[in-house]
């Protein structure tokens, strides 16, 4: 039985392991500040000309263990396009089922589902049904790679099906 003193060094133990990011795989695994700031990642945006963005740390490999949501919208009556760089890699995995990059027609992780991509080829050019596209990087905890850089742009809009553009 642990009493007193004893309890509160195991206590105190145990929330500076949860502050400095020690996980089930080991101690080593400790995330400082500095780097946590290295490793944000997700956007909402609605730049009027389109723009870029990147899995954290592009073109060095990515971190493990992310999700990144990227949020596009555009403004009423346009649509998006969405073009993924050649230099491009995610974890190749049998239907994507570790690393990868998930595209949905609208705001929410519940829209409809453009697509799944990973491995070494670059998804082809994508365009959304309506003003807005929903992405989600997702990395799990082992074999990164360098990742994504993705431009998009605006088309005027017409209410069509969203579209993988071969």
């Amino acid at each position: 039985m642990i009493h007193g003193r004893g309890l509160v060094h195991i206590v105190a133990s145990l929330i500076i392991l949860h502050l400095s990011g020690a996980t089930k795989k080991g101690a080593e695994k400790q995330i400082t500040s500095e780097t946590q700031k290295s490793v944000q990642c997700g956007t909402w945006t609605k730049h009027a000309e389109g723009g870029i963005f990147t899995s954290p740390n592009y073109p060095s490999k990515y971190p493990p263990d992310r999700e990144c949501i990227y949020i596009i919208e555009a403004a009423p009556r346009q649509c998006i396009e969405l073009y993924f760089d050649e230099k491009y890699s995610i974890e190749p995995s049998w239907e994507c089922k570790f690393d990868h990059i998930e595209v949905r027609d609208g705001p929410f992780g519940f829209s409809p589902i453009i697509g799944r991509f990973c491995g070494q080829q670059h998804p082809p050019v994508i365009k959304s049904s309506g003003r807005f596209l929903w992405i989600k990087f997702f990395t799990d905890g082992e074999l990164e790679s360098i990742g994504f850089s993705a431009r998009y742009n605006f088309t005027p809009g017409q209410k069509t099906k969203p579209e993988l553009l071969l």
